[in-house]
């Protein structure tokens, strides 16, 4: 009885440490979606971008379209593409395909989704290159215009207020806080009368 307990005991745990295997090599096998994916797919393998009429391959980062009488995969779209945005290209997402060869399908694909396509409004996972760039350079704009409307209604809030807050030593002006008498900080004019 107890060696048919161990022998049972041992091949469940061989049974679980087997299933967790294939667990953990499934999710390997599986991708990283691209910045300009579209979000909320990231189980998908395969996107076809009817613009380029080409697919995605998520798991082997390529892009698969028809070159020289054949299909081939490439990790770059062909060179009349180059200027062409995949942040806001419209991709679909092929969820429900399941195989190496999506590219079986192209002529439904092509039909279905004619260059020009768009589906539902579609976000990317990451941020677009050309929006973090603008978001930089407005903030510097921003707050450069902010400071010139200020000034010609007579509010600038620079550093530079004369309140004596430390900022210009040439006019006797900014040794701290408050207003200072002339001997707090003698000059040439005053520097005789004081030594008197």
């Amino acid at each position: 009885m107890k060696t048919l307990k161990l022998v049972l005991f041992i091949l469940l745990f061989v049974g679980v440490g087997t299933s967790s295997k294939a667990q953990v090599s499934f999710n390997i096998q599986i991708g990283t979606p691209p910045q300009w994916g579209p979000q909320g797919y990231s189980d998908a393998r395969y996107y076809y971008l009817p613009d380029v009429e080409s697919y995605y391959d998520v798991q082997s980062s390529m892009f698969i379209y028809f070159y020289g009488g054949r299909w081939v995969h490439r990790h770059h779209l062909p060179a009349r593409y180059r200027n062409y945005d995949l942040y806001n290209g419209y991709k679909v997402v092929m969820s429900d395909y399941r195989g190496n060869r999506p590219y079986s399908q192209f002529r439904e694909h092509r039909m279905k989704y004619a260059r020009g396509y768009r589906g539902h409004d579609q976000r990317s996972i990451g941020e677009h290159p050309q929006n973090r760039e603008r978001r930089g350079m407005n903030r510097y704009e921003n707050h450069s215009s902010r400071n010139e409307r200020n000034e010609r209604r007579g509010e600038y809030r620079g550093n530079d207020d004369h309140r004596g807050n430390g900022n210009e030593r040439n006019d006797n002006k900014g040794r701290g806080n408050g207003k200072h008498s002339k001997h707090d900080n003698p000059t040439e004019d005053n520097y005789q009368q004081i030594r008197n």
